[in-house]
């Protein structure tokens, strides 16, 4: 092998200096220039080690590496000089050195997790690999191969940083599709529950008011049907007094039919307002505002400028129609206000909803709050619709509501 062969002869001997005239034949002259020009062609730093540890050899991109001129390192201890120190500053024992216990036990190493040492007193990555000199079966020394790989080192830094705030950020969203999806189970059964209680309401209505009507409504047409088989056999002045008990009664029983009317024309408001079908979105929101008001004996302050508003989807106004629904309910529900303002502004471009109470007003956060599943519901209607809904509060001052809704998409 070379390495049992020549590189002991030149321990000592920088690389570029003149080869001695007692070294033997020509021809091993000849291999030694040729490694010498091999190892100055070579941008990796290598150098030679006797067991002790001394430097035998150098190449130029070693020793510039190292921040040394050759001729400095010859013949100085290469765990001294360049590998003494950890990346923390503390000391490295040489009887630690990786590479000096790789080749007393004629073993190479291979090591890229440690520091090289330079004249300055800087350091750099490295990764280094040890090699041993063996020659007659004895270990000469080694040598060492080392690269500065810095820049690698700062690349996987860069690197497993990049990861590191992708792995955050994947994280962030995940907790926030998680919480977003928990909330959208809640709204969701929110929703449910909401519906069952509107329809126990309905039924609750149904059977109270029709029931009890249509019963009595049963009862008198049975009370009419008995006196009328009776009629024959009364006189005529009998006849003539049932007749007129008749009559009272149908007419009473008119008024139950037209209560029952009225009850069905109330419930089928309740679940779709016919004013929505018959003249649109816009006296439906009126009809609804001082219905609502009304009821809640509230004053109201009413704006409404939509001479120039552009015509809307049905499911469009639905929705419009079914958010303004639940901001008065919400004024109804928490506001404890005396007063109202509602303005309602469309054009061909936007519409824009803004109801104003002078209650008592809320922290921003209870609009946030995760059971708010109102807000959540108009915010979600309004999201569907390319809208938004932005609401502003202060504890004592009131709460405002405002609805936009772009209508280029509608």
């Amino acid at each position: 092998m070379v390495e049992d062969t020549l590189l002991p002869d030149m321990r000592g001997l920088p690389l570029g200096q003149a080869v001695p005239a007692h070294l033997p034949a020509a021809g091993q002259v000849i291999w030694r220039d040729k490694l010498s020009q091999l190892l100055e062609s070579t941008g990796e730093g290598i150098f030679g080690i006797d067991t002790d540890g001394r430097c035998t050899f150098i190449n130029r991109a070693g020793a510039e590496q190292l921040g040394w001129l050759p001729a400095e390192v010859l013949g100085h201890n290469m765990h001294e000089l360049a590998h003494h120190s950890h990346a923390g500053g503390a000391h490295y024992p040489e009887h630690l050195c990786p590479i000096f216990n790789a080749f007393r036990k004629a073993l190479p190493c291979r090591i890229d997790t440690e520091l090289f040492w330079r004249k300055n007193g800087s350091a750099f990555a490295v990764e280094y690999s040890s090699y041993p000199i063996v020659e007659g079966g004895v270990v000469q020394g080694a040598v060492v191969t080392f690269v500065d790989i810095s820049a690698r080192r700062q690349a996987e830094d860069a690197l497993r940083q990049a990861h590191a705030v992708l792995e955050q950020r994947v994280s962030e969203r995940t907790q926030a599709l998680s919480e977003a999806l928990e909330q959208l189970r809640e709204l969701t059964a929110y929703t449910h529950s909401v519906r069952e209680e509107e329809r126990t309401r309905i039924a609750r209505e149904v059977h109270d008011e029709l029931g009890s009507l249509l019963v009595a409504l049963k009862m008198d047409v049975g009370w009419l049907d008995k006196r009328l088989g009776e009629q024959q056999q009364r006189s005529l002045d009998e006849a003539q007094s049932m007749r007129e008990r008749m009559r009272s009664k149908c007419q009473n029983m008119g008024r139950l039919i037209e209560a029952a009317v009225d009850n069905v024309g109330r419930i089928i408001t309740d679940l779709r307002p016919s004013i929505l079908d018959h003249q649109g979105l816009w006296a439906a929101l009126d009809w609804q505002a001082h219905e609502f008001v009304q009821s809640a004996e509230l004053a109201l302050d009413w704006q409404m400028d939509v001479a120039s508003a552009a015509p809307l989807p049905e499911q469009a106004a639905i929705g419009i129609f079914r958010i303004f629904q639940e901001m008065l309910s919400n004024v109804g529900r928490h506001a404890q206000a005396s007063r109202v303002a509602i303005t309602i502004q469309a054009t061909a471009r936007d519409i824009s909803i803004a109801v104003r109470d002078n209650g008592k007003g809320a922290e921003a956060a209870a609009f946030e709050a995760a059971n708010a599943y109102g807000v959540m519901g108009m915010r979600e209607r309004a999201r569907h619709l390319g809208g938004t809904l932005d609401i502003s509060s202060q504890i004592g001052h009131g709460a405002l509501l405002h609805l936009r809704i772009p209508l280029s998409n509608q």
